[in-house]
């Protein structure tokens, strides 16, 4: 399907699409395993029934989808929605190997795309709903898929300041690297979700209510012990240095994989190379 338009998330859009967002598709087997808790956090909040129709925003590469329609089974649905080209094409072909007939993939910026009109139980999202330009506008529209009491479950990031994933490495090797921008409270970014207050105002305005947060804290396990090399690696394909450090020059690039890699012998364990996570589920109502 063709990618809807993209309204004020056009900066988004390409990056989601730019050669330094591939990992999410091509090597997203290793977020999946590194995400694995929250979503298993997730899903449990929102327990999708049997026969349900789910609206997935952000779904990536399929991981989520795959593990909704599980759940929905034969009789339920699922729709996943994502900007990135090439993740979404990775998501259909793992539907179509696993022959989830109940599952569907769009190419969709969700703040604009006509969704079907009041044909959803549940919307959920892991970590997916951080980056519009108006996010008020954003739920506006996608209210409108879901049925009056639809159930919500959100997973987004809380401060930036207690989450060393995925901080901790940016600014470990900060002193190695241009000044970077950092997104103002209002603006798209992984943390603009950190405000409890915010994220009412974002919701209710735009119609849901019975809105509540729940905190989560884990561990982000990002490679086994001993695997501090590997650890670095992940650091590179995910995450916000990948906005940056490919165009540094090679020495430049070398001295933050060093860099990192210290980082990670700072953080292995008997567990493997773990880093503190803090998150809010969002709860709400339609």
């Amino acid at each position: 399907m063709a990618q809807t338009q993209t309204g004020g998330n056009t900066a988004q859009a390409e990056f989601w699409n730019s050669p330094a967002a591939r990992g999410w598709a091509d090597q997203h087997v290793r977020m999946d395993r590194a995400l694995a808790p929250f979503l298993e956090a997730l899903v449990a909040a929102a327990a999708p029934n049997p026969g349900e129709r789910v609206l997935d925003i952000g779904c990536g590469s399929g991981t989520t989808v795959l593990e909704l329609a599980a759940r929905v089974g034969p009789q339920g649905r699922v729709l996943g929605a994502d900007i990135a080209e090439r993740s979404v094409a990775r998501a259909r072909e793992r539907i179509a190997a696993a022959g989830l007939s109940q599952a569907e993939i769009v190419v969709a910026d969700a703040s604009a795309h006509g969704f079907p009109a009041g044909g959803f139980d549940l919307l959920f999202s892991r970590l997916g709903v951080m980056f519009f330009a108006d996010p008020t506008a954003a739920f506006t529209n996608i209210k409108r898929a879901m049925k009056p009491g639809a159930r919500v479950v959100l997973g987004v990031f809380r401060a930036l300041s207690e989450n060393l994933w995925p901080n901790g490495p940016t600014a470990a090797v900060k002193h190695l690297l241009p000044p970077l921008p950092t997104p103002g409270p209002e603006e798209p970014g992984p943390f603009s979700w950190a405000d409890p207050a915010r994220v009412h105002r974002i919701l209710e305005s735009a119609g849901f209510n019975d809105v509540s947060l729940t905190p989560i804290d884990w561990g982000v396990r990002l490679a086994p012990p001993g695997g501090a090399a590997e650890a670095a690696d992940f650091m590179l394909v995910f995450g916000p240095l990948i906005r940056v450090v490919p165009a540094l020059p090679a020495a430049q690039q070398a001295a933050v994989r060093s860099a990192l890699e210290i980082y990670c012998q700072g953080h292995d364990g008997p567990d493997g190379v773990t880093l503190s996570a803090a998150n809010w589920i969002v709860r709400a109502r339609a």
